[in-house]
């Protein structure tokens, strides 16, 4: 196929959508604002000398499990992943933790008396994920090719994630493990579809694991980067794309940015009623994100919690569902759920020898200007007496901060935009990622299957624009 085709940002829904793109024959040009390729995938120096900090984007489990990026030769462009002993850590207040275990199995015994339930819930997801991944990861209108699995998935992930709790777990060790598990729908857990996020993570901890980049979450970035080059892509960063219009001539244009954003590039070419829709896309809450260079490992009370780069601290299933709400509901929580990542205990390179790196999160509304560094510490503290004293320096990013690293984290939002029933649904692309003009199409995290480092967004969008072009 020959002709020419524009894409907009060079995070990984923007890159996947490139390969797709030049793997077809067009010759392909990506435009990236940021200095260095990769949206929220990229590795900074963000606090001292020979300390490496992941952006955003940490831990990696869609991104293992995605079928697009399984598809392409990574590890031949330097990808290497580092599997932890254990995908997740939730201490609790009496100085134990509950572990996710990358063993459905293990994880079973682990739970006791809510073994057999969880192994229930899971078992058929883990044992078919290779086939589930497509579905699961694909456009909401596509005919799953496994119908009867999907629908027991959809069936159980429509609920809110507190029902299913209710229903399927009696220990409330095991509630508060799944709680921090729906918690990264960034939804309230009363709400539906926020048990999807719980169900589809925990999935991919026994299926996939909850690996980690060697040296970053940008050779991930590198490793689409030069696969891409090798098919003849360029990319040039530094290039803020304000108006399609300014771009050169092309026979396709994708768009890895949100609905918002899209408008102000592209305005005149769209539709009135295509506007509308874009103008009244919902974001959601925003996240409060601080770097550490530290002294060491973090001193956890249950040692346990050193097995996994990701640890979950919010305490009961109670306590994080009232800090979602918070977020949700435009306050901000006094005891905030707070997700932490700890690389450098498995990579070295990501930190001086014998010195570590963190980094640390926690929900609040979008947009918001409350500096909630005292709150996120009090909960590190709270699991890891004498973390301050481990503290060497500090990176924080407000939400506002967040977006002027990159755009599309409009207010803070990792997601690309609310996960709301009906947006999730009725995304403004949801007629397969076209516009109403006929060369625009939008591929960011704002189109199906949504947010997360995996690629599918963008292999979807271009797949689709691939396919009209051959009309």
């Amino acid at each position: 196929m020959k002709g020419r085709a524009n894409v907009i940002g060079a995070g990984p829904n923007g890159l996947a959508a490139a390969i797709v793109l030049a793997q077809a024959g067009l010759q392909v040009e990506v435009f990236e604002a940021e200095p260095q390729p990769g949206g929220a995938a990229r590795t900074l120096p963000l606090t001292l000398p020979g300390f490496l900090h992941d952006f955003g984007s940490a831990v990696f489990p869609m991104a293992v499990g995605s079928p697009f990026f399984n598809s392409l030769p990574l590890a031949d462009h330097g990808l290497q992943w580092i599997h932890p002993s254990a995908p997740l850590a939730h201490p609790l207040d009496d100085g134990s933790a509950v572990i996710l275990e990358r063993n459905l199995e293990e994880t079973e015994r682990r739970l006791g008396e809510d073994g057999k339930a969880w192994r229930r819930l899971f078992a058929p997801l883990v044992e078919h994920w290779s086939a589930l991944a497509p579905g699961l990861l694909g456009p909401i209108s596509a005919l799953p090719k496994h119908p009867f699995l999907m629908a027991r998935f959809g069936l159980r992930g429509f609920q809110p994630a507190t029902w299913l709790m209710e229903h399927n777990f009696r220990n409330q060790r095991t509630k508060a493990l799944f709680a921090g598990l729906a918690a990264h729908s960034f939804l309230r857990l009363g709400e539906p579809l926020s048990a999807a996020f719980g169900i589809i993570l925990a999935a991919t901890a026994h299926a996939v694991g909850w690996p980690i980049p060697r040296g970053g979450a940008q050779s991930l970035t590198d490793a689409l980067c030069s696969h891409l080059s090798r098919l003849g892509g360029g990319i040039k960063t530094g290039s803020r794309v304000e108006r399609l219009a300014d771009l050169h001539q092309s026979d396709l244009t994708m768009c890895d940015v949100t609905p918002r954003q899209l408008l102000q590039m592209a305005g005149e070419r769209l539709s009135e009623s295509y506007r509308r829709q874009l103008q009244q896309w919902n974001y959601g809450p925003g996240v409060f994100k601080v770097d550490y260079a530290l002294s060491g490992p973090i001193p956890w009370r249950a040692t346990e919690c050193s097995r996994a780069a990701t640890v979950h601290l919010g305490g009961t299933a109670t306590e994080i569902a009232e800090s979602e709400k918070a977020a949700r509901t435009r306050r901000h929580a006094e005891r905030p759920f707070v997700l932490l990542a700890q690389p450098s205990l498995f990579d070295s390179s990501r930190a001086p020898e014998g010195k570590h790196t963190a980094w640390a999160y926690c929900h609040v509304p979008n947009g918001s200007t409350v500096d909630m560094l005292p709150r996120l510490e009090a909960q590190i503290e709270r699991f890891a007496p004498g973390f301050r004293e481990c503290v060497l320096a500090t990176k924080v990013f407000s939400p506002t901060a967040l977006q002027a690293m990159d755009a599309n984290l409009v207010g803070g939002d990792i997601n690309g935009g609310s996960a709301i029933l009906f947006q999730t649904v009725f995304r403004p692309t949801w007629r397969h990622y076209a516009t109403s003009a006929h060369d625009i199409y939008l591929c960011s995290a704002s189109t199906p299957p949504g947010g997360g480092v995996h690629g599918m967004c963008g292999f979807h969008a271009a797949t689709r624009a691939v396919n009209t072009l051959h009309k």
